[in-house]
């Protein structure tokens, strides 16, 4: 038996509302086994920025909704973003979520279960949430096509 070389995981990295990537990368600590991938989402920020001053533009969101989170705006062109993204750049084993990120990357395993996204990409291994919520949890109203992203 010849030695076979194991890769590190490779985990593509969603900032949260109103940042960037590269800020994420910044704040993150490195995990020198893993191989972090950071990826801008795809909307420039909509509005104010809780980290200006602090780190500098440009800002992006995953997506938009109304302010008790009951509708969203863009949310399907985000998931066709990344699964794009990933199709392209992959392959990886798992997500980093912070923020909005979080709750985006939370939504993912179940949505690819129900054959929603990611329908082209080798399951999601796991998660790594930091600072975020849930679809249809205390905070966030489901988008349709989260409704059943965390059911059994």
């Amino acid at each position: 038996m010849g030695s076979q070389i194991q890769r590190k995981p490779r985990i593509l990295c969603l900032h949260g509302f109103r940042t960037s990537a590269q800020i994420l990368k910044k704040i993150v600590f490195r995990w020198p086994v893993l191989d972090l991938v950071f990826l801008d989402a795809p909307f420039l920020a909509q509005g104010k920025s809780d980290i200006e001053g602090i780190f500098d533009p440009p800002y992006f969101e995953w997506f938009q909704a109304n302010q008790d989170f009951s509708e969203y705006t863009n949310f399907e062109e985000c998931l066709a973003y990344i699964e794009d993204y990933m199709i392209k750049n992959g392959p990886f084993d798992g997500f980093l979520g912070f923020s909005q990120g979080a709750v985006l990357s939370a939504a993912l395993p179940g949505t690819q279960r129900d054959g929603v996204v990611l329908t082209q990409l080798p399951k999601i291994k796991f998660l790594i949430i930091i600072s975020g919520g849930k679809f249809g949890g205390a905070m966030f109203g489901h988008h349709k096509l989260t409704a059943t992203a965390f059911s059994l």
